[in-house]
């Protein structure tokens, strides 16, 4: 067989068979890809990373290999576009995994989803407790779109018909001890002001700040390298000794 017909077989082949493979696994595994993206990103890395270390074979069979992976990806996305039972092959469809603060379990299993999969985007998206979710769905690119219950929502000014001012991102002036000078200059601040309001909240020394920046209103926050704090919080439930209970 030409040794070029038997990679475009193989292309194809392993093309569909790791998309199954992937749904398979499930959507907790994709890290925000959709699965088309996924496979390519893992099969296309896979060919270059021969072509590099593979100097026996023909640099040929792996940049035709390449090419096909390309093609096939263009098409599996225009096929998705026009073809919309397709598309639901190539990246699923989004699953609802908690209901009006219910995790349905049926689905979680059948997109192979741990509750700590569950827990750890509610976090994410600011939902501590289940009970507060009126929906959480898990999109196709495994992300977790999250809707909490009206009661449990915050309270937004536009809710009460409150004017607000402007709030932009805030300048950071010192990254682990370092001043970073263009954005004094940006807000028309000196070292000398900073250093003095650092000694305001009883910092000495540069090396002592991890982390410093100014918000829009002008008020500084300033995170030491040595947090005084007698407990923090463990949230893992590991035992003392190390084991998980």
């Amino acid at each position: 067989m030409n040794p070029y017909l038997e990679i475009l077989i193989r292309a194809v082949g392993a093309f569909a068979a790791v998309i199954f493979l992937t749904r398979l696994v499930g959507k907790s595994q994709v890290g925000g890809l959709t699965i088309t993206d996924w496979v390519n990103g893992i099969v296309v890395g896979s060919i270059a990373a021969g072509l590099v270390t593979q100097v026996n074979a023909p640099a040929g069979y792996y940049v035709f290999g390449l090419f096909l992976f390309m093609v096939l990806n263009i098409a599996s996305k225009w096929a998705g576009i026009k073809y919309r039972p397709l598309h639901k092959i190539l990246d699923d469809d989004p699953t609802v995994i908690v209901h009006n603060g219910k995790i349905l379990e049926k689905n979680m299993r059948k997109m192979r989803y741990s509750v700590d999969d569950l827990t750890s985007q509610l976090r994410q998206k600011n939902a501590y407790n289940i009970s507060d979710v009126e929906y959480a769905i898990a999109e196709p690119n495994g992300q977790l779109s999250v809707l909490l219950k009206s009661q449990a929502s915050p309270l937004t000014p536009r809710d009460i018909k409150l004017p607000t001012s402007y709030r932009g991102v805030p300048a950071e002036l010192v990254v682990d001890g370092v001043i970073i000078q263009q954005n004094l200059r940006q807000n028309s601040l000196d070292e000398e002001w900073l250093l003095g309001e650092l000694q305001k909240q009883g910092i000495q020394s540069l090396k002592e700040v991890f982390y410093a920046s100014l918000d829009t209103e002008g008020n500084l926050y300033v995170d030491k390298k040595r947090d005084e704090m007698d407990n923090v919080l463990d949230i893992t439930d590991k035992l003392p000794g190390g084991m998980p209970q």
